[in-house]
């Protein structure tokens, strides 16, 4: 189900060709071929190891690759210097994996971060904007907490906030529900997908919450040993006969990682 090398398509909002990166003798990356269409929610997932996270940090331009191009609507990023990259960057929000919010600054300062250090905008208009992101993750009222007051799913909110105040095109999230709860788990996931069709967003989400995920998801792709071993709409990657992919959701199933299984 990889899809074969083609030219930009206007639909995809990032295109992922044979991308290769090496860490000393360890190979992470290895060909991995994906497109990312634009207004939908794509989730990585794989067992540990098969390159998520680093994937996800080329994708973020936090990370270049040895070989292989990623283009973000219509810009080989691999090909630009320092300002092309930021000029990009100015498209994208990220949710980190433990929120990174600063601890000794309350929500609002938090969420406002971006707006102060990036941009113009007066305290008022600052104030307006970090209102109207706190009311749309629910958290309207929230301002003056801080981090250490708040709960772990309260926390993401806050986290999910700042990476949305700056109203990016494209929203990457690295595992957002680490540490959470199976409740809690859900109401992120639901308002994952709210804020996705709200704020009319391209999502790229890595995730260990499988198949629970698949159920806010447009669509999969699934790593393995570095490359793209199945992508495809949640429905045809559930379908799929591939016995690799069998293999990793049973191990989910019965809550391990089945790794030694899926080696190979």
């Amino acid at each position: 189900m990889t899809e074969p090398e083609s030219k930009p398509d206007a639909a995809n909002a990032i295109e992922v060709r044979d991308l290769h990166r090496r860490f000393g003798r360890q190979q992470v990356l290895d060909g991995v071929t994906l497109d990312f269409p634009a207004g939908k929610i794509t989730t990585i997932v794989g067992p540990s190891g098969s390159g998520k996270t680093v994937l996800l940090k080329h994708l973020n331009l936090l990370l270049r690759p040895d070989s292989g191009t990623i283009v973000f609507d219509g810009i080989d990023v691999t090909r630009i210097g320092s300002k092309g990259m930021d000029a990009v960057r100015e498209k994208f929000g990220m949710l980190f994996q433990a929120g990174a919010l600063f601890d000794s600054m309350s929500v609002f300062d938090n969420v406002s971060f971006p707006l102060v250090e990036k941009t113009r905008l007066s305290h008022d208009e600052i104030a307006a904007r970090v209102h109207e992101t706190l009311k749309a993750v629910g958290l309207e009222g929230m301002e003056s907490k801080f981090p250490s007051e708040m709960s772990g799913g309260m926390q993401k909110r806050a986290a999910l906030a700042r990476a949305l105040v700056r109203r990016p095109k494209i929203l990457m999230l690295d595992e957002p529900t680490t540490g959470l709860d199976p409740s809690r788990t859900g109401a992120i996931h639901d308002l994952i997908r709210r804020t996705q069709e709200n704020f009319q967003l391209t999502a790229v989400m890595v995730s260990h919450d499988v198949p629970a995920v698949f159920r806010v998801s447009d669509r999969v792709a699934f790593l393995h040993n570095g490359r793209t071993r199945l992508n495809g709409t949640v429905d045809q990657v559930m379908a799929s006969d591939d016995d690799v992919f069998k293999r990793f959701l049973a191990g989910k199933a019965s809550g391990e990682e089945n790794e030694t299984a899926l080696a190979g």
